[in-house]
């Protein structure tokens, strides 16, 4: 089975109402296993439309910048606490994450990441491990419930969540930091 094949079921899986409601009933899934998956599912999905676009790709993203950038402004866009709230709330905006999180964050990943020089990689990840230990301190420690849909506990979760994420992305620069992986291959 190829990956393009791998993404369109899981995209289908993910956006099945049964499956979608289910994991949007708890706020550290939804963010966590659900949005990530949505990104996952067009990451894979994206070999498809390179092979079938290859001028579009080259054209709209040569140095992997723009990309990557739609990449960055989507899933800023998704951590936002009302963000996630309206997706529940709103269906406008829940269709928009269901085609917003796939085909732009997961599709310009894919296609900008391996464009990328290991310097603007790394700045990405401490860029993002920086903001998941914001989100963390955020989501753990603020007074006020930030998502009118969820509880307090859940919040609290999520924000844990974040840390660890956060606590792997630093594991993992220190690994690149210190070991040469070419000397493995």
């Amino acid at each position: 089975m190829n990956q393009s094949l791998l993404g369109l079921l899981l995209y289908i899986f993910l956006v099945a109402p049964p499956v979608a409601k289910f994991m949007e009933l708890n706020m550290v899934i939804h963010m966590h296993m659900q949005m990530t998956g949505l990104v996952i599912a067009g990451y894979l999905m994206a070999r498809f439309f390179q092979i079938r676009f290859p001028g579009f790709f080259e054209k709209w993203n040569h140095n992997g910048v723009p990309g990557i950038m739609l990449f960055v402004i989507t899933a800023l866009y998704w951590m936002l606490p009302r963000s996630m709230d309206e997706a529940l709330t709103v269906q406008a905006v829940e269709l928009f994450k269901f085609i917003s999180l796939p085909f732009f964050a997961g599709i310009g990943l894919r296609d900008g990441w391996k464009k990328l020089a290991p310097i603007v990689k790394n700045s990405i990840i401490i860029g993002f491990a920086i903001l998941f230990l914001a989100l963390g301190w955020l989501y753990i420690w603020s007074p006020e419930q930030l998502c009118n849909n969820y509880l307090v506990i859940e919040q609290i979760a999520l924000g844990w969540g974040f840390l660890t994420t956060a606590i792997a992305m630093v594991i993992y620069l220190a690994y690149r930091f210190f070991i040469d992986p070419s000397a493995y291959e």
